[in-house]
């Protein structure tokens, strides 16, 4: 009877290695890591440890998770096909209430918001973490003769840099006091701008409505609103190199049918989607191996303005329908365009999706550093 006692107050750590127990903890779907922080010290100690994040996050499967602004609000949509989910977030503005914003970009489980013109906003949704940026130099040169123009018509972008371990904020626009393209780059490691030499595509207004980079490999991917050639079509820069370059859409696309193409990730490889008004489809172009023009693989999905988020565990194509036909809603279709089954109950809005993401619990460098400072001011009061 003592044996027995012995053996049911022995706790998890007492049965299993520490060591297990980590590797466990990564595997672990990051939506749920956050709450098992209660568990016990050890645990929070392994979870909040300074690779732990880093991990988990390369561990992690393809974006599922889905961005959308609803007016001063928004929600995070999670498109698992086996644990479907959705949550109401307040995004991290000061003044209440909040008014409507853009989303810019994401990266690594953070998402670049604008609201005020004259700052910046990156968010983490997961772990609340905001950090507000000011970009207030680069608006007063978008004035001219006292009007606003749209930013929209200038390149945006944000991106991760692996070699320096650095977050980037890329912004190309027109100054309009010097009658010149501009091109400038937040790092968070300096907290500082950069103006950078690189030479701007030309002109800079093909890119409206498209102008939010999509990042991928290290850089950051714009395509022109509306492609007038297929040849040199994506516009990429190198966040390393800090230099631009080129790929083509596949030659088969038809730009008469499908001259507004938009930019999408779908698992690891870019892809190209646009509605074919002739057969009222969308197709999707995804680039097998990145930048090898030949592995282009076309995919026809039967449903118009058909917007591609991500792909299921078994490499089907999950994407947003049309509001206004029978075929709205969250879909997932495969590979030969079949219907499989939408997603209910989820709140899918008439518009777009705003952006597609890896949760994670990473952190920037700037806030590292902050958390490294008070360590030490800690220490030294003790």
């Amino acid at each position: 009877m003592e044996k027995k006692m012995n053996h049911k107050s022995k706790s998890i750590h007492d049965i299993l290695p520490i060591d297990l127990i980590h590797i466990i903890l990564l595997r672990v779907p990051i939506r749920h890591v956050a709450r098992l922080k209660c568990v016990s010290k050890l645990w929070c100690s392994l979870i909040s440890g300074p690779d732990f994040a880093e991990l988990h996050f390369r561990q992690s499967p393809a974006a599922t998770t889905v961005f959308l602004k609803n007016g001063a609000m928004a929600y995070l949509v999670n498109l698992d096909e086996n644990d479907a989910s959705q949550k109401e977030v307040s995004p991290p503005f000061e003044k209440k209430p909040h008014s409507d914003f853009e989303v810019l970009g994401s990266c690594r489980g953070f998402i670049l918001l604008r609201r005020n013109p004259h700052f910046l906003v990156v968010w983490n949704p997961l772990t609340g973490f905001s950090k507000r940026i000011s970009h207030s130099h680069i608006v007063r040169r978008l004035k001219y003769h006292g009007f606003g123009l749209s930013y929209s018509k200038n390149l945006h972008g944000f991106g991760y840099d692996a070699s320096q371990d650095d977050y980037l904020v890329v912004v190309a626009y027109r100054d309009y006091e010097r009658q010149e393209d501009q091109l400038e780059c937040l790092s968070f490691r300096t907290n500082s701008w950069i103006n950078l030499d690189a030479v701007l595509p030309s002109p800079l207004d093909w890119f409206d409505h498209n102008s939010r980079g999509l990042f991928l490999n290290g850089a950051i991917h714009w395509v022109p609103y509306c492609l007038k050639d297929y040849r040199d079509a994506i516009l990429i820069f190198d966040l390393k190199e800090r230099t631009f370059s080129r790929i083509s859409a596949p030659e088969q696309l038809l730009i008469s049918e499908c001259p507004f193409p938009c930019l999408a990730l779908l698992g690891d490889c870019l892809s190209l989607y646009c509605d074919n008004y002739g057969s009222h489809t969308t197709q999707i172009w995804v680039m097998k191996e990145y930048k090898v023009h030949s592995s282009w693989t076309l995919y026809q999905i039967p449903c118009k303005a058909f917007q591609p988020l991500c792909l299921s565990s078994n490499g089907d194509i999950i994407g947003k329908g049309d509001a206004f036909s029978d075929k709205g809603g969250y879909l997932i279709y495969n590979v030969r365009g079949d219907l499989l089954k939408p997603f209910k109950n989820l709140y899918c809005p008439i518009r777009g999706a705003d952006a597609v993401y890896t949760e994670s619990l990473l952190s920037l460098p700037s806030d590292i550093k902050d958390k490294d400072k008070k360590k030490k001011r800690k220490k030294n009061y003790m």
